[in-house]
């Protein structure tokens, strides 16, 4: 599971159709979650950008922390528009 996006780095780099992957999930109690998502070229290479500690609500009796995380990264800004893949 991962999104695809176009996206800029802020050094100038631009990655077309990037894979954005989200690893290392921690969850806070019952109410919340963190998140790491790694940005790769493709599905393989090494990550080029990291962002890091996305902070998202958890509901214990919905989807799987992974799913909730990529729904809750579609509603960020910088993941806007970006595809299922």
């Amino acid at each position: 599971m991962a999104l695809q996006k176009t996206v800029t780095t802020p050094q100038g780099f631009t990655a077309t159709n990037a894979y954005h992957r989200v690893e290392a999930i921690r969850i806070a109690g019952k109410t919340a979650m963190q998140f790491n998502v790694y940005s790769h070229i493709d599905g393989q290479t090494i990550p080029f950008f990291d962002e890091y500690l996305f902070d998202c609500p958890y509901d214990v009796s919905g989807e799987n922390p992974l799913k909730q995380a990529y729904e809750h990264l579609k509603t960020q800004p910088e993941f806007a528009g970006a595809t299922d893949c």
